[in-house]
């Protein structure tokens, strides 16, 4: 019954049983920070973390990039529609030299005799009174 009855010894005993819950005992944040980055007259004093220097330099590098960006795909896009311009400009002068052409043949087909009897003959299958047509398969 000794044993029960003292309480002390069995608390003294868990606690040396225990040493790395005592050692682990860590610095509070605000501690720690006090520790790494200083007080806050000290940050004040020394300028920032960062110098201004580098904030400048990260500002024009984002700039830089940014007009480089817009600036390749502005080239890019130009380039496109360069190629779409001269696609129609060759479709435009091939519908153009068709025309021409149909338009002359429409002209000859107004005037020249010769031009009407041939399409009549090869368009229409007709043929002069005085000939005879053999079927030749």
């Amino acid at each position: 019954m000794n044993k029960v009855a003292n309480s002390y010894w069995a608390d003294s005993r868990l606690a040396t049983q225990r040493p790395a819950a005592r050692a682990l005992s860590l610095p509070s944040a605000a501690e720690l920070s006090r520790e790494l980055v200083g007080t806050r007259a000290e940050v004040r004093r020394r300028g920032g973390l960062i110098p201004s220097w580098v904030v400048f330099t990260m500002i024009m590098l984002a700039t830089f990039a940014l007009c480089l960006t817009v600036t390749l795909r502005t080239h890019a896009q130009m380039s496109t529609a360069g190629q779409r311009y001269s696609q129609m400009n060759t479709d435009v002068q091939t519908l153009r030299n068709s025309n021409e052409s149909l338009r002359r043949e429409v002209e000859r087909l107004r005037k020249d005799p010769r031009a009407i009897e041939s399409a009549a003959r090869t368009r229409l299958n007709m043929v002069r009174p005085n000939e005879i047509v053999i079927p030749v398969e």
